[in-house]
C-alpha cells in the first residue's frame, strides 16, 4: 500500500481510505448503505489495517453518530496503536432539532467535535471536516473556529468536503490573510461515471496544493461490475443502487464507459471495479480513494486495486470513453493560452 501526503502537509495517508458509513445504520437511509455493528465492523477494520491502509474516515451523521462509536470500539477492540491510524470526521449535518444543531458555526462546530471524540474515544481527531457548505454561516466564522480546534489540540488537520472550487479558494485565502490554520484537503465525489470535478476544482487543488480524497469512486455501485447499461436500471443491476440511487450517473454516457472499462479490465486480469479504483489512484490530484464494504471478500477485492497497473494506452482509453462535454470557459481557455503555455 502506497502513502502519499495529504495536500501540502506532513501527514502521510494511504492511497486507499476504509470508509465507514456502513457502519450502524438502523430503519433509516444509513440503513439502506449498511447496517454493520462491533462485529461485522472489525473484521473489515481488521483487513484494512493489515493489508496497509492507515486512513480511515466516518462523520458525526452517519447513523446519528453510531458510526463514529462501532468504529472506536472496534479499534479499542483490536488494540490499534493510536499513532499508526489516521482518523477523519465530519460535521455539518443536523444532530439535533433545534436550528443551532447543525452547520458550520462556531458553536456547532466545537460542541460537535467534542462529541465526535466522545464517541470516537480519541484525545485528538487526525483530520476534521466540514461536511459541506453552509450558506447561513460567515466563511470566517467557521475557519475560526476549525482553527480554535488545532490549537487546543483536539484536532491536527483540517479539510473540506463538497465545497465549490470558489468557496474552496476563499476559505485558504481567509486562512492565510488571518493566520489561521490552512485547509489541507478535500473530500469530493469523482469518478469515471462522473469527472465534474475537473472544470474547475481539480485545477485549483492543483494549484493550491490541497489535497483529494475521493468519495462514491464506483458511483454508488454502478461501476462495479454488476450492472449491465443494456439491461437498463432494472436489469442486473445489483448493491446500494438498488434502494439508495446515488451519486446521480448520467446513464446515457454510462454504457460506452463501463464497455472501455470491461476492456481494460480483461487486458490487465481484474474486475471492473478495479479499473475503476486504478484510474483515480492514477490521477495526480487525488490523495486517497474512500472505500466502504459490507463484507470482507468484497473490501478485499477493492483493496486489490491499489496492485493493478494502467498502461498509458489503458488510461487513454478510458478516458476517451468517459471525457466531458467541452464547455466554456474551458475551450476558450485552451484556445487563448494554449500557445502560451507550450
Amino acid at each position: 500500500m502506497r502513502m502519499r501526503p495529504l495536500g501540502r502537509s506532513g501527514l502521510f495517508v494511504s492511497e486507499l481510505c476504509l470508509g465507514t458509513m456502513t457502519f450502524g445504520g438502523s430503519q433509516d437511509m444509513w440503513g439502506r448503505i449498511g447496517r454493520l455493528g462491533p462485529d461485522e465492523a472489525a473484521p473489515l477494520v481488521k483487513t484494512a489495517l493489515d493489508a496497509g491502509i492507515n486512513f480511515i474516515d466516518t462523520a458525526n451523521i452517519y447513523a446519528g453518530g453510531r458510526s463514529e462509536e462501532i468504529l472506536g470500539e472496534v479499534l479499542k477492540r483490536l488494540g490499534v496503536p493510536r499513532d499508526e491510524v489516521v482518523i477523519a470526521t465530519k460535521v455539518l449535518g443536523p444532530m439535533g432539532e433545534g436550528q443551532n444543531a447543525r452547520g458550520a458555526s462556531r458553536g456547532h462546530i466545537l460542541s460537535q467535535a467534542q462529541a465526535s471524540l466522545r464517541r470516537l474515544g480519541l484525545d485528538h481527531i487526525d483530520l476534521y471536516q466540514i461536511h459541506g457548505f453552509d450558506p447561513a454561516t460567515p466563511i470566517d466564522e467557521t475557519l475560526e473556529a476549525l482553527d480554535t480546534l488545532v490549537r487546543h489540540g483536539h484536532v491536527r488537520y483540517l479539510g473540506l468536503s463538497n465545497w465549490a472550487a470558489w468557496q474552496v479558494v476563499k476559505a485558504v485565502g481567509i486562512a492565510e490573510a488571518r493566520r489561521l490554520a490552512p485547509i489541507l484537503s478535500l473530500q469530493a465525489y469523482y469518478s469515471l461515471a462522473g469527472r465534474d470535478l475537473e472544470r474547475d476544482v481539480v485545477p485549483m487543488l492543483l494549484s493550491e496544493r490541497i489535497g483529494l480524497m475521493v468519495w462514491s469512486p464506483l458511483a454508488g455501485g454502478y461501476l462495479s461490475g454488476k450492472y449491465d447499461p443494456e439491461d437498463g436500471a432494472g436489469g442486473a443491476e445489483e448493491g446500494r443502487r438498488t434502494g439508495f440511487d446515488f451519486p446521480p450517473v448520467d446513464r446515457s454516457r454510462g454504457s460506452g464507459v463501463i464497455a472501455a472499462m470491461r476492456q481494460v479490465a480483461d487486458t490487465r486480469g481484474c474486475t471492473v471495479a478495479q479499473v475503476a479504483l486504478a484510474w483515480l489512484m492514477h490521477q495526480e490530484a487525488v490523495s486517497s480513494v474512500i472505500v466502504g464494504a459490507t463484507r470482507v471478500p468484497q473490501l478485499q477485492e477493492n483493496i486489490a486495486a491499489a496492485e493493478v497497473r494502467l498502461e498509458p494506452g489503458d488510461l487513454a482509453a478510458l478516458d476517451a470513453a468517459s471525457a466531458l462535454p467541452r464547455e466554456y470557459p474551458g475551450w476558450m481557455l485552451e484556445r487563448q493560452g494554449g500557445y502560451r503555455a507550450a
